[in-house]
């Protein structure tokens, strides 16, 4: 039975040890919430880090037994494991890299080796327990190398990935030395899923400059395997806080927090101490708020909990010290005998504590310089039963994109900071109400649950697509039933592109015109009376017409804006504007202008980029920056970018083969049709073919096409033996 492995960092449990006695505390974190409808089920597994060193094999014999109840899996580190994979590469290099703090980064090639080997060994503890059919879900940064290193022995195995803070715009992220490979690592999953566009967008953008893999709608082709990206952004179990809010824990300590603070209002702000979060300026904000509005002094008190972390780390302890000495300053300057303007806690606390402060708060400030998602602000909203209270979010934090109706901030931004938190505090309730209501339907419907129900699905829907676009290869017995079904039928329509399907690539295109073979072969497709021949391709109409006019033959022209039938005149399938030529003509000779070797061609509704004479390697770093630079003028000129063999090509969305294709299906009805080509601007024609086709691909590539050949030469072949019967 195939079963759901789920990979991270570290197991959902927290394991401690005293005077030798092991101790296993399930996590309360939103990810082990949410994914324990899928790894407690059944056979399926958690495998990740047991959180400690466990340097003694018999205890982790125990520990491992004892996990195995549980549907979890450890994978021991040792010491140095964890200082250099976990405090360092992860936590060193990708994490302020990710967050754009670059001037915290180190650039260490021990600790790149370490996180190299860590990744390994969960590899190696995945083979295992991996089995056909089975399906990887990989969490986060510390394991980015992860689904390629399994994909490289499950090579059709479901492999998703899911990144859990921000990926950093190609600027930042390229500063990394090992981008490459860490780019590969994540391209071995089949789905890869981020928190919000801006972070599929950054991600797409360095696989395309990085890795040279264009996409088009998030869909990328990887080693002829159909990689899909989108941004799912993660929820919270909003029943579990919205229920933990009304317990009579909470409401108990609810109570007693007020009677010690007092009936002034309450500013709540949560976070675990690193310098992404941006505690020291949300403090400065709330002095400068208490400067500029001294009618508030006495009347509003921040709390402020800060949860320790790596305080032990240089920069840590630093950010550590500075925010005891704001908060030291602020109290100092205002406090009176009977009020407090800052409560500042250094520690964690149980959820039930949690939600008291998530209902005693007016306002929580979230206001993060960079954050991935942060589920503080979702579950402050889930607490607010009475549906009171303002949310002051930070643009920088994913969730910002889901939450419009909070109080939206700069951060860095100290002016508008201090007035957002002056219109949160004098906010009429029923806007309050308006505000509060509109966030907890969105939350409550994105919960933690759906996330996970639709990252599964999104999963197992690549996992179908990749099996539609499996080409078998076109072997003996296959050729034989075609040639047979050739051979029988009464009427037949062949759909044939030109270069790099009936004609191999040349430096010069002019070169590409037919030779003796070709010439031989479409006279005997083109005289016999049950055929109906068409070549459909890339080339401009003038070309196609001075090559193929000895032939009886139909032609369609630049991917379909041009159709001549037998015996006919070009007309265009559809009416087109070529008033964007003179625009993106200027920039494509800018680009030959810097690329020796390269030039452009124009036809009458598209204009070409060719480099197949340019050196090796500046044609694909050129060919990046040029893609990059059409698509972003494209964008509102439904104008589309396509990607050929040595060739890029901008020409009208409205307008593609499968329309030209589809005209002449519909003119001329067949009892056998055959579609060959070689690119993905032949997708469109192979689904354009009715199911009962068949479909050629040239070449190993993944497509809609039922199947492949290896080279030209296979196609040629093909016809040979089609025109002998």
């Amino acid at each position: 039975m195939p079963k759901t492995i789920i990979v991270s960092n570290r197991l959902p449990i927290k394991i401690s040890e005293e005077a030798g006695v092991l101790s296993y505390n399930p996590s309360e974190g939103g990810l082990a919430t949410g994914l324990g409808s899928i790894y407690k089920e059944g056979d399926n597994i958690w495998l990740g880090w047991p959180g400690m060193a466990v340097p003694d094999e018999a205890k982790q014999d125990e520990i491992a037994a004892h996990l195995a109840g549980q549907n979890m899996r450890p994978v021991f580190l040792s010491e140095k494991e964890i200082e250099d994979f976990y405090e360092g590469f992860s936590n060193e290099t990708l994490w302020p890299n990710f967050h754009y703090f670059s001037q915290y980064t180190v650039y260490d090639e021990a600790l790149w080796l370490a996180y190299r080997q860590v990744n390994r060994k969960f590899a190696r503890e995945l083979e295992y327990i991996i089995e056909e059919g089975d399906t990887v879900w990989v969490h986060d940064y510390q394991l980015l190398l992860l689904p390629e290193m399994v994909r490289e022995e499950n090579r059709h195995i479901a492999i998703g990935f899911f990144l859990h803070i921000p990926f950093p715009s190609y600027e930042s992220f390229r500063q990394i030395p090992w981008r490459r490979e860490l780019l590969n690592g994540m391209l071995g999953a089949d789905f890869l899923g981020f928190h919000t566009y801006d972070d599929m967008r950054h991600f797409l953008s360095s696989v395309n400059r990085l890795a040279g893999l264009s996409n088009a709608n998030g869909k990328i082709t990887v080693d002829s395997r159909l990689v899909m990206v989108d941004a799912l952004p993660m929820g919270i179990d909003y029943e579990k806080y919205e229920q933990s809010a009304a317990s009579p824990d909470t409401l108990e300590r609810e109570v007693r927090y007020r009677t010690f603070l007092g009936s002034g209002k309450l500013i709540l702000s949560i976070d675990r101490l690193d310098y992404s979060k941006g505690i020291p300026q949300r403090l400065r904000a709330f002095e400068r708020f208490l400067y500029t509005y001294p009618d508030f002094r006495g009347k509003v008190s921040l709390i402020m909990i800060v949860v320790p972390s790596r305080d032990t780390v240089p920069k840590y302890k630093q950010l550590k010290e500075e925010i005891d000495l704001l908060v030291g300053r602020i109290n100092g300057h205002f406090s009176r005998l009977n009020w407090t303007p800052v409560h500042y806690f250094y520690r964690s606390f149980p959820l039930s504590a949690l939600s008291a402060f998530y209902r005693m708060a007016h306002v929580a400030m979230v206001t993060p310089l960079r954050d991935g998602m942060n589920l503080v602000c979702k579950e402050y909203i889930a607490s607010r039963l009475d549906k009171k209270g303002v949310l002051i979010l930070s643009e920088m934090a994913g969730a910002s994109k889901e939450l419009s109706d909070a109080i939206l901030i700069n951060p860095n931004n100290m002016e508008h900071f201090v007035e957002a938190l002056h219109t949160a505090l004098v906010m009429p309730e029923e806007q309050q109400k308006r505000h509060m209501g509109t966030m907890q339907v969105s939350l409550r419907r994105y919960n933690i649950h759906s996330w996970v129900k639709l990252f599964m699905e999104r999963l197992s829907h690549v996992k179908k697509a990749q099996e539609a676009l499996m080409t078998r290869l076109l072997d003996d017995t296959l050729t034989n039933q075609l040639v047979q079904d050739y051979a029988k039928a009464k009427r037949r329509l062949i759909f044939l592109d030109y270069d790099g399907t009936l004609t191999g690539f040349h430096p010069n295109p002019e070169d590409a015109a037919p030779d003796e073979s070709l010439i031989y072969l479409l006279e005997k497709l083109t005289t016999d009376p049950k055929n109906e021949t068409v070549i459909i391709s890339g080339r401009g109409r003038h070309t196609l017409d001075n090559w193929m006019s000895r032939f009886d033959i139909h032609l369609v022209a630049e991917h379909g804006v041009w159709l001549r039938r037998k015996g006919g005149e070009f007309t265009m399938l559809a009416r087109l504007n070529d008033g964007w030529k003179s625009e993106i003509m200027h920039v494509l000779e800018g680009y030959v202008n810097r690329t020796p070797g390269s030039f452009v061609e124009e036809k009458d509704y598209s204009l070409v980029w060719h480099y197949r004479k340019v050196e090796t390697g500046l044609g694909e770093v050129r060919t990046r920056e040029l893609t990059s630079h059409l698509k972003y003028l494209a964008a509102n000129k439904n104008l589309q970018v396509l990607e050929g063999d040595m060739v890029v090509e901008i020409k009208s969305s409205d307008i593609h083969k499968g329309k030209g294709a589809a005209s002449l299906l519909e003119a001329f009805p067949a009892d056998f049709i055959m579609a060959c080509g070689d690119d993905w601007t032949d997708e469109d024609t192979f689904m354009a073919m009715p199911p009962e086709s068949y479909t050629i691909k040239v070449g190993s590539t993944a497509s809609a096409a039922k199947y492949s050949v290896t080279t030209v030469e296979d196609i040629r072949l093909l016809l040979q033996k089609l025109i002998e019967n």
